[in-house]
C-alpha cells in the first residue's frame, strides 16, 4: 500500500489521516483512473570500500622505539619472537597521542580497510581509558574525506599465506597477537566487538576449522554466533571454547578475565619447550583404579577403567578444545592435564596424578 495512506502518530499535534478506502483505493489498487501509483524509488547501489594509501601505511611502521604497546611485547619475548610479531602483523606508530599504535585491518586481497590507533600503557600493557579512552582510526586522524569504512578482522591478510590452518578468534587485537606466540597452530584473527562477528566478514574463513576464544562471561553470545555462522557458511567448523569459563576463580571473573590474562601467567620458553622423549607403554591393560575413600587396594566401584572414564568425561567435553600435545606444547597441555585428571578425581573420589590421565588419553583418544 501506498505510504500515502494511513494516520499520523502525532494525533493531537499532526491529525494527518487518509483512509485508502474513502480515497478509492481499496476498491481499485491499481490506481487505474485515479492518482498516479507511488513507488518507492530504488536503492543506491552500495559504496565500495575506501583504502589507505601504501605509502601512510609504510611509514607507519618504523618509531618501535616510542611504540609503547611493542615496548610492553618486548618485555614479555625475545626480540627474535617480538620482533617477528610486529612483522607479522604489520603494527605502526602513530604520533596522534604520544607512544599510540597502529592495529592495521588489512584484507585477504592485500588492501589496507583502516588502522585502530589505540594507546597502551608499556609497564601493564592495558589500555589507557582515563582522563579519555584514546582509541580512533587512521582516516579520522587524517582527516580523509570521504571515506567509507568497511572493516575486515585483523590478521585477515595471514589466511592467504597459510590456507590450510586452523583458525582462532579472539576479541582484542590485543589477545591476538600474543596467542599467536604462545599457541602458533592457529592463525589468531581479532573481531574488535562482538557485533563484528557476523556472517559478510566471516566468508573469508569459508571451509577452515575456526575456533572462537570469548572472554570471560562472554561464552553464551559467541555460542550463538557460533550457530549463526555454522548455518550460514557450509563447510566451515565453528566451535567455542569454554576454557576460560570453566577455569576461572571468582575473582578473575569479576575482573573479566581473557586468554591473554591466562597465557602471560607462562614464561614463553618453559611453555613451549619440548620435554625430555618418553616411551609410553601401550599395550599393556591399565590396572583396575583405586578408590581414595574405599580401603586400600579395593577396586572402584563401577569397576571403569581409566579410559572409560575418559570416553565418558569426553561425551561432553569436546575434545578439540583440549590441546595435550607434550613435546610441542607443554605448557597448556600440563595445565590441561592437571584439570582433567582433577575432574576425574574429583568425580569418582581417585587420586589420578596427570601423568597417568596422559597415558590412559593416548591409549583413548589417540588409538
Amino acid at each position: 500500500m501506498p505510504e500515502r495512506f494511513g494516520r499520523c502518530d502525532r494525533v493531537i499535534n499532526c491529525n494527518y489521516h487518509l483512509n485508502p478506502y474513502k480515497d478509492g483505493f481499496g476498491k481499485n489498487p491499481d490506481g487505474i483512473g485515479t492518482r498516479p501509483r507511488w513507488n518507492p524509488p530504488p536503492p543506491e547501489p552500495p559504496k565500495p570500500p575506501s583504502f589507505i594509501d601504501i605509502e601512510i601505511f609504510k611509514a607507519s611502521r618504523a618509531g618501535y622505539d616510542q611504540n609503547n604497546f611493542i615496548i610492553w611485547l618486548q618485555s614479555l619475548f625475545d626480540g627474535t619472537t617480538a620482533a617477528g610479531i610486529i612483522a607479522r602483523y604489520h603494527l605502526g606508530t602513530s604520533k596522534h597521542w604520544p607512544g599510540a599504535t597502529v592495529f592495521w585491518q588489512i584484507d585477504k586481497a592485500g588492501n589496507v580497510r583502516s588502522g585502530k590507533i589505540m594507546g597502551y600503557d608499556p609497564t601493564t600493557g592495558h589500555r589507557i581509558k582515563e582522563p579519555q579512552p584514546q582509541i580512533t582510526w587512521v582516516h579520522k586522524a587524517l582527516k580523509l574525506e570521504p571515506f567509507n569504512l568497511q572493516q575486515c578482522y585483523f590478521g585477515e591478510h595471514l589466511l592467504k599465506l597459510e590456507p590450510g590452518k586452523a583458525v582462532a578468534m579472539v576479541e582484542s587485537e590485543k589477545t591476538a597477537i600474543v596467542a599467536s606466540a604462545y599457541l602458533p597452530n592457529f592463525i589468531w584473527l581479532a573481531v574488535g566487538s562482538l557485533i563484528n562477528l557476523n556472517i559478510q566478514k566471516c566468508k573469508p574463513l569459508a571451509g577452515r576449522k575456526v575456533v572462537l576464544f570469548p572472554d570471560l562471561n562472554g561464552f553464551e553470545k559467541w555460542s550463538q554466533k557460533a550457530t549463526e555462522l555454522q548455518k550460514a557458511i557450509p563447510g566451515t567448523r565453528f566451535d567455542v571454547s569454554d576454557m576460560l569459563e570453566r577455569n576461572a576463580t571468582e575473582t578473575e571473573r569479576q575482573s573479566g578475565l581473557d586468554l591473554v590474562d591466562f597465557l602471560i601467567k607462562f614464561d614463553l620458553e618453559t611453555f613451549t619447550q619440548e620435554p625430555e622423549p618418553r616411551t609410553i607403554a601401550t599395550d599393556q591393560e591399565p590396572e583396575p583404579l583405586k578408590s581414595e575413600k574405599g580401603e586400600k587396594g579395593e577396586p572402584l566401584k563401577t569397576n571403569y577403567l581409566l579410559p572409560d572414564l575418559i570416553r565418558l568425561q569426553f561425551k561432553n567435553w569436546n575434545p578439540y578444545f583440549w590441546i595435550i600435545e607434550p613435546e610441542r606444547l607443554p605448557g597448556i597441555t600440563k595445565w590441561n592435564l592437571e584439570t582433567l585428571s582433577q575432574d576425574i578425581n574429583y568425580k569418582h573420589g581417585l587420586t589420578v596424578t596427570p601423568g597417568e590421565y596422559l597415558t590412559a588419553y593416548q591409549q583413548t583418544i589417540l588409538n
